[in-house]
């Protein structure tokens, strides 16, 4: 099979698998990549992709040649792979030209190819104008994109990046964000990218692998993972929303309140039983007229919060028959008094059944 493949990867440390059951095929081009919260795995799947742990368990294939398993695995300095480190690690002894040459230089090519090669990719990096300026020199943001520039002008078959922005303040992580985006847009390099930070992937990613307890919850690209998560966890762990219980009765769902025709529902509703379902806040309108008849969900209540952050208002809406209450999120324009008498309005088609 072509590109990067993990079949049954794993991983135990003693008595705990850090790693478990992985299967993930990445296919030639595409930016994948590895999103959750510290502890779940995604850094040591990143580094026996890398070749520096072995797995416990299953393998790791490049185009069909395996790359990692039990019984042996290829040296990192042989997989054709660069990575980028969250620490940058670049040479304070080298210029940037000195540093980006670096790798080419040990494949022996001629120094002529090696100061074309250099040239381009720092005209890409847009660091031309810095060339000779040393590590210590640089912001973190410049110094961030010579280790981009030194792991790309190799022409890796897959690049490997390691929370590469963490240590970036917040305006700089937004715009490396783009920079990465923009240089495998230009490259189509095969990309693993390791975050905990949801906005990155979101930004970067042509698909994204959650990833919690060692395991696989949910692989997908960023919008669907956003407007279809499939469990508790990747709803709650990608954006916000709210998680609303209710009851399969025929062809109705019955929540606290109200109730919905299970067709007009997002696929995934249980025959029968018990149903926990999300609802994203943004999918929800207030209102203080009452909304006029269709197929939406309306709610009486109140609103029982308020909190403008700028570009949205938070509000919390209290239906007024009913205990569960809704987070909803409204446009600047979109003004409600705490305690204010309003509707609240729900697109079925965006009350998503999701696994408990």
């Amino acid at each position: 099979m072509d590109g990067l493949v993990l079949k049954k990867l794993g991983r135990r440390f003693g008595s705990v698998d850090a790693v478990l059951d992985v299967d993930l095929h990445i296919k030639h081009g595409e930016f994948v990549s590895l999103l959750g919260p510290s502890g779940c795995g995604k850094t040591t799947t990143l580094r026996m992709i890398a070749g520096f742990i072995d797995p416990t368990a299953g393998t790791i294939e490049l185009d069909g040649r395996v790359l990692s398993a039990p019984s042996g695995s290829v040296p990192p300095e042989k997989r054709g792979m660069s990575m980028i480190f969250q620490s940058y690690a670049i040479w304070p002894n080298m210029t940037v030209a000195q540093n980006v040459a670096f790798g080419l230089k040990l494949r022996k090519l001629s120094s002529q190819e090696v100061k074309k090669r250099t040239g381009d990719i720092l005209e890409v990096v847009r660091m031309s104008h810095l060339a000779e300026r040393y590590p210590a020199e640089l912001s973190g943001g410049q110094q961030q994109r010579v280790a981009l520039a030194r792991a790309i002008v190799v022409r890796p078959a897959v690049l490997l990046l390691d929370e590469p922005l963490s240590n970036l303040d917040a305006n700089l992580r937004e715009e490396m964000r783009f920079e990465i985006k923009r240089m495998h847009d230009e490259f189509k390099i095969t990309s693993v990218y390791v975050t905990h930070d949801q906005s990155e992937a979101m930004v970067t990613s042509d698909r994204i692998a959650v990833m919690n307890n060692g395991r696989l919850e949910q692989v997908d690209t960023p919008y669907a993972l956003y407007t279809r998560p499939k469990t508790r966890f990747v709803a709650s762990f990608i954006g916000r929303t709210n998680f609303i219980s209710g009851k399969r009765s025929n062809d109705l769902v019955d929540f606290a309140g109200f109730s919905v025709p299970a067709a007009l529902m997002a696929e995934g509703v249980s025959a029968s039983g018990p149903v926990t379902a999300s609802v994203r806040p943004q999918a929800m309108r207030l209102s203080t007229a009452r909304p006029a008849d269709g197929e939406a969900i309306r709610i009486e209540g109140t609103v029982a919060q308020s909190a403008f952050l700028g570009e949205t208002w938070d509000y919390l809406f209290r239906p007024a028959n009913g205990d569960t209450e809704f987070k909803v999120v409204a446009p600047p324009a979109d003004v409600f008094e705490v305690g204010a008498p309003v509707w609240l309005q729900i697109d079925p088609r965006q009350i998503v059944p999701i696994v408990d």
